[in-house]
């Protein structure tokens, strides 16, 4: 079995990669991390990855500019219900629509709108930047075993997915106001903030995902 982390050019996925080596050797999986392009290795994976660093708009075209990797994500996740984690840009991708630099639709698996972060304290600086802690919504789900409301997770972000359903949230954070933090139905989920960076409580996340069966 594999964890495939899509590499469409977004970011340096090493620490990433690096952080699910790390959560497989926890967890004592026989599970082996490929950092790919090719759309094959998605359709072969046992788990799937999307990161992403930039603009919603850069890391769409980036996604669509890789010949058949839509198909293949379509099949992997929504026909096969691979387990699927969006990390940053990752999961706004998984939105209905982004609003930076114009209007582009997006993934459409968790329905809401990637909007610019307007903090009401506006001391606040933009990109929100920094270690936060997390107010769970949803204790019960199996990712998020092991983690409590005040978790500490590092975020790097301008925008953030407003989820039309309430439901669908499963962590927020405050940052002058609400933000989401994470998402999830079904067998996808996703993080705003950066499990890869988010020392013990990130690799905790991660060895849930990597065990998590629907």
């Amino acid at each position: 079995m594999t964890v495939v982390i899509i590499d469409y050019g977004s970011s340096n996925l090493r620490s990433a990669a690096k952080a699910f080596e790390r959560g497989i050797t926890e967890v004592g999986l026989s599970l082996n991390v490929l950092v790919s392009s090719n759309p094959d290795d998605v359709i072969n994976a046992s788990h799937i990855v999307l990161p992403g660093v930039g603009s919603f708009a850069d890391c769409r075209a980036g996604l669509l500019a890789l010949d058949g990797m839509m198909d293949a994500l379509s099949e992997s996740v929504n026909e096969q219900a691979k387990p699927f984690l969006g990390i940053c840009v990752g999961m706004q991708l998984m939105g209905s629509i982004g609003l930076e630099n114009g209007d582009h639709t997006g993934l459409g698996w968790i329905n809401g709108t990637v909007r610019a972060l307007e903090p009401r304290d506006k001391i606040l600086k933009i990109p929100h930047m920094g270690w936060n802690d997390l107010d769970i919504r949803n204790i019960s789900h199996p990712v998020l075993d092991g983690l409590s409301d005040g978790s500490h997770v590092y975020f790097v972000h301008s925008y953030y997915l407003d989820c039309d359903n309430s439901d669908d949230v499963l962590a927020t954070v405050d940052y002058g106001g609400p933000v989401t933090a994470m998402v999830g139905r079904d067998n996808i989920i996703g993080t705003q903030f950066h499990p890869e960076k988010s020392q013990l409580i990130g690799l905790k996340l991660i060895c849930n995902f990597l065990k998590w069966k629907l």
